[in-house]
């Protein structure tokens, strides 16, 4: 019972999401959200281009320290609520890392855990593996593993051992990735990153902020972000 009560944390503060429709056909442009208990967005900008949004609600903090790619004195900070078995993430995750290398250090990318459950049997899972890499100071590179092989473990029935050998690929201590996976720092982690996540009024994977306002899905394509980014940075001057 102790090893399963940083999930039914997890499953509480999250709420039982009824997320099937995730699993519907959805557009190029567009995404079908996961029905949460949160206050919906407040409406577009009212520009005629895809713009941010601006949050209805003042946000609590995440975890912390929060993982983040770049500096965090960037012009543009992004950050990502993230659930690595969401396809759309998956397919999100080259285009960061593409906006990373153009832009450099003036963007920094943060990645917050909102684990889709119950519709993602392995999301928690997941998150928890990255977590516990991130503990030994190798979170980006279980991420990145996670995001580059969704496809290999998403319909696996015991993924247990797919991400042991993650944490082993990338030097882990893995009797310490074994025991924090399911403790209480690594719950934790997920918890304040979801509980941020409801106070923005997140509703779905991927949901992206730029500078505290969130960017439309179907702007998220890597040549309409690289757009955003770009007037963002002319704004900033």
């Amino acid at each position: 019972m102790k090893r399963l009560l940083p999930f039914i944390i997890i499953l509480l503060v999250l709420g039982v999401a009824v997320a099937s429709a995730y699993y519907l056909k959805r557009s190029s442009t567009s995404v079908t959200p996961v029905s949460y208990p949160v206050s919906t967005p407040a409406s577009s900008s009212p520009s005629g281009s895809p713009g941010a949004t601006t949050t209805p609600t003042e946000p609590v903090a995440g975890a912390e320290p929060a993982h983040v790619l770049g500096p965090k004195s960037a012009p543009v900070q992004l950050e990502e609520f993230g659930d690595f078995e969401c396809p759309p993430c998956g397919l999100l995750h080259p285009i960061l890392l593409q906006m990373h290398k153009e832009f450099g250090d003036k963007i920094a990318i943060t990645f917050r855990e909102f684990p889709l459950v119950p519709a993602h049997q392995h999301a928690i899972a997941a998150a928890s593996s990255a977590e516990a890499a991130g503990l030994q100071g190798k979170f980006w590179e279980m991420h990145d593993l996670l995001y580059e092989n969704q496809k290999n473990w998403h319909e696996t029935f015991d993924v247990r051992p797919i991400f042991e050998g993650y944490a082993k690929q990338i030097g882990l201590d893995i009797a310490r990735f074994q025991q924090d996976v399911n403790g209480e720092a690594v719950a934790q982690r997920i918890f304040l990153d979801g509980k941020r996540g409801h106070s923005l009024g997140v509703k779905g994977t991927p949901t992206v902020f730029m500078n505290g306002k969130e960017v439309p899905f179907e702007a998220l394509p890597a040549d309409k972000l690289r757009v955003l980014i770009q007037n963002e940075l002319k704004g900033s001057r």
